[in-house]
């Protein structure tokens, strides 16, 4: 601390008296002084470069530029490791995806357990107002034929209506050409759900027998009639009655158990 303010009051007398030469130079005629300002300023520079290393010196700026490179260097390595782990985290992403998929096909596999099946990815899809159905990555290669069930974690999904050597597609329950015979759970009455055109989620419930009690909320299932689908597979849940002038007409909205936008993996049941 001692050392920093005697420099500095050194070089705040020598830059005085500095300053006062070059006023007295300015004011004096500059033909008759040329020579004595030039040795001036000989003698000026490098005890303001002295003072001024000295300064530095002091208080360790000197170090400056050698930090900088310093400083580089660490910032590259940085950047290195940083694209290390962006690559490693991309591995473990792409293990967890993996892990996943095997932990939904093994509860598909439990859940099914009664049935021979065939794991498969949905590699597309095609959710729209009057088309509604997916494709999945598994065909007659591996035995897949038309009219066989395909399902999904939380219940039915449809059937395959054609395939090729490595795909398949599956016309889904919700399409408007769909019409899966079915049961209440509570009464066991049995209803035809129809795809609709109002949504990629919901069933309408027709032929509700007149003597039939159905509420909100009952959960519907397979009936097993028709030779498509096996019986007992969850179908949905009742979202709503819709009571008519006429009983025989009314109908309910059956909200599906798979959600169809998201739907990943699938069983393709090879037997029933």
């Amino acid at each position: 601390m001692y050392k920093d303010k005697k420099s500095g009051i050194l070089g705040i007398f020598v830059t005085v008296v500095i300053l006062i030469i070059l006023v007295l130079l300015t004011n004096t005629e500059n033909n008759n002084l040329t020579a004595f300002e030039n040795a001036a300023s000989r003698l000026a520079t490098p005890i303001q470069n002295g003072l001024t290393y000295l300064k530095n010196k002091v208080n360790g700026n000197n170090s400056f530029f050698t930090d900088i490179n310093n400083l580089q260097t660490e910032n590259e390595e940085l950047k290195k490791k940083n694209s290390e782990l962006e690559q490693e985290l991309r591995k473990l992403e792409t293990i967890k995806t993996e892990n996943q998929s095997l932990k939904e096909y093994l509860s598909l596999t439990e859940k099914y357990a009664d049935y021979k099946t065939l794991p498969a990815d949905v590699i597309n899809r095609d959710i729209s107002n009057y088309s509604k159905t997916i494709v999945i990555n598994v065909g007659t290669k591996n035995e897949v034929k038309e009219g066989m069930t395909v399902v999904g974690d939380k219940g039915l999904v449809g059937y395959i209506i054609s395939a090729t050597d490595n795909t398949a597609k599956v016309q889904t329950i919700v399409d408007t050409a769909s019409s899966v015979s079915s049961l209440m759970s509570t009464s066991r009455d049995p209803i035809v759900c129809k795809g609709t055109l109002d949504g990629s989620s919901t069933l309408k419930a027709m032929y509700i027998p007149t003597e039939a009690q159905i509420i909100q909320g009952d959960s519907i299932e397979t009936s097993g009639i028709g030779g498509i689908y096996p019986k007992g597979i969850h179908i949905g849940n009742v979202q709503r009655v819709v009571n008519t002038n006429n009983s025989i007409d009314r109908y309910a909205i059956i909200e599906t158990a798979v959600n169809f936008q998201k739907l990943e993996s699938v069983l393709v049941v090879t037997n029933h």
